[in-house]
């Protein structure tokens, strides 16, 4: 039986504060990048959590697709546009602007995205991961 993380959608309400229940819950006392790239690898497992894959498991995830929804993709990626490199400008650029017009991916659906790469039928489905949303 595999190990159950849950994380509760009701303790946070940014990008930032995911990245905290995500320390509190899968990896407390380690440090990491707190970006996307990092947590795709937290859940390839041996960084805190189980090699052999584990239940993610996202309460009151309704919550955080609202709380992860169109506002806070605006902000994530008016942050992108400062830092990345100009030849990615057009493109951010682009869907800033969607965004900003309530269409495309949202900062949640970004993140489970990245969680289902992990799941069965992904691309990195060997890791074991298994996805509720709740």
């Amino acid at each position: 039986m595999k190990r159950t993380y849950v994380i509760d959608g009701t303790r946070f309400s940014t990008l930032e504060g995911f990245y905290d229940e995500v320390s509190r819950v899968l990896i407390p006392g380690c440090s990491w990048g707190r970006n996307f790239d990092a947590f795709n690898d937290i859940l390839c497992g041996g960084f805190g959590t189980p090699a052999e894959g584990f239940v993610f498991r996202w309460e009151n995830s309704q919550v955080s697709r609202q709380q992860l929804g169109y506002p806070e993709t605006v902000l994530q990626l008016r942050l992108r546009l400062k830092r990345c490199h100009p030849t990615n400008r057009e493109i951010v650029t682009a869907n800033l602007k969607d965004a900003e017009n309530n269409i495309g991916p949202t900062v949640f659906n970004w993140l489970v995205e990245i969680i289902q790469d992990h799941c069965t039928g992904g691309a990195q489905s060997d890791d074991g991961i298994e996805l509720e949303l709740m």
